[in-house]
């Protein structure tokens, strides 16, 4: 099961590619933080930070399209025991303009394990394999390391 890393509303759920690191298709689900959620970012699923990486960039409104690679943002690659691999992306917005992150390479993390926060408004993306189960839906609600949104095959 993965857990929704942040409290939030789905804004994007679709099948794209991801280029910085795995470099192959993936769903992506992003979640929106508005100034009036709880910031706290954590870990959809245990395993240990494979890469990290920080982006400066621009401060979008999080919602933009662009934003995923064109903010401020940082990028976690998580792997599973079983091999699986899930990427996180913590996307500064207009407002937040502050990414704080605990975790760098090699750092274990538990499932809804916090990993770190965005002040104010903002975004995550969750880049998962093309068989996973979404079990969300766009504008649902989501609580961080409590909302399942999908399930690996």
């Amino acid at each position: 099961m993965i857990y929704a890393p942040a409290d939030g509303k789905v804004v994007v759920i679709e099948e794209t590619v991801e280029d910085e690191y795995l470099k192959e298709k993936r769903k992506q689900i992003s979640i929106f933080m508005s100034p009036f959620n709880v910031h706290v970012n954590r870990s959809p699923m245990a395993g240990v930070v494979e890469y990290f990486k920080y982006h400066p960039g621009k401060y979008l409104v999080a919602w933009h399209p662009k934003s995923s690679f064109e903010n401020e943002r940082t990028t976690m690659v998580i792997k599973g025991t079983d091999g699986t691999k899930v990427l996180v992306r913590q996307i500064a917005g207009a407002l937040a303009r502050r990414i704080k992150w605990y975790v760098s390479e090699s750092t274990p993390l538990q499932q809804c394990g916090e990993f770190g926060f965005i002040k104010f408004g903002s975004r995550v993306d969750v880049f998962l394999p093309l068989d996973a189960e979404v079990l969300v839906n766009m504008d649902q609600k989501t609580k961080g390391g409590k909302t399942p949104i999908a399930r690996l095959k």
